[in-house]
């Protein structure tokens, strides 16, 4: 009778790789409709070739959007970290009924539809001149991936024991130093949680992008979106292999230094 339980564990494994799978081959399908050579998809391709990938590299508007994606998403990044860590660390020390209140606002971009947030944003940006900006871009998805952060941050700092604060303040360690020693060696997980997910979703992002992008600036989704109402040629399913290959090198690395980090955290003394 022993071997049921481990059947039964077979089972729900199977049953979950197959629904992995299920949801993930249609994705994965992309890849190898790159690689045809013809200029209509086909699956599997009739003749492989990488023909489509020299023309996205040799074409300098792809090469472009996907140089603005990075830029945007690398300044999306780092002031949702910065300001989403400050938004955590000031949560904690509120009472509990001001802290939903200030939660929900930070969450609403989450909840609010994004084509309604769309418009507001470019009705804004307008009146300040940042539509068709790189800054005008980041700013938007700043408002997407804060809330990621924060989510991320305040998980970790729920790990953190407030008397290890005061025995550091009671040594005479200033604030800074505080958060340097004690509290930041404790979020770093959280904070490479929140920029995994601020870069993705940064590089995801198209509702917002589409109304506020223009001639010089324009993000990778952006561009694959103009391209799909006129044409589907594989050079379309080369961009989305690419972005789906940038997702999974971040998610990894960033994987790998936040188990690092975690890791040394530990066995520090």
């Amino acid at each position: 009778m022993r071997w049921r339980p481990l059947l039964f564990r077979l089972a729900v494994h199977g049953f979950g790789s197959a629904v992995l799978a299920a949801l993930l081959l249609p994705i994965l399908a992309v890849v190898p409709a790159s690689l045809n050579y013809g200029s209509f998809i086909s699956l599997p391709p009739e003749t492989w070739s990488t023909r489509w990938y020299g023309r996205f590299f040799a074409d300098r508007e792809w090469l472009t959007s996907l140089v603005t994606s990075f830029q945007v998403a690398a300044i999306a990044t780092v002031v949702s970290v910065v300001f989403g860590t400050a938004a955590a660390l000031g949560l904690i020390r509120v009472g509990r009924r001001l802290r939903a209140a200030l939660t929900g606002l930070i969450l609403a971009p989450l909840i609010v539809p994004v084509i309604v947030t769309a418009v507001a944003l470019y009705y804004t940006s307008r009146s300040w001149g940042l539509t068709g900006t790189v800054t005008g871009l980041a700013m938007a998805h700043v408002l997407m991936c804060l809330p990621f952060v924060v989510l991320n941050v305040g998980v970790s700092l729920g790990g953190l024991d407030p008397n290890w604060i005061r025995a550091a303040e009671g040594l005479g360690a200033s604030p800074a130093r505080v958060f340097m020693t004690v509290t930041l060696p404790t979020i770093l997980p959280g904070l490479f949680g929140g920029a995994v997910f601020s870069l993705m979703t940064s590089f995801d992002e198209v509702v917002m992008s589409i109304f506020l992008a223009g001639i010089q600036a324009k993000t990778l989704p952006v561009k694959m979106w103009e391209v799909v109402r006129l044409e589907f040629t594989p050079i379309l399913s080369v961009a989305s292999t690419l972005l789906i290959g940038l997702t999974v090198v971040m998610f990894v690395l960033f994987r790998l230094a936040a188990a690092r980090t975690a890791a040394g955290t530990e066995t520090r003394p």
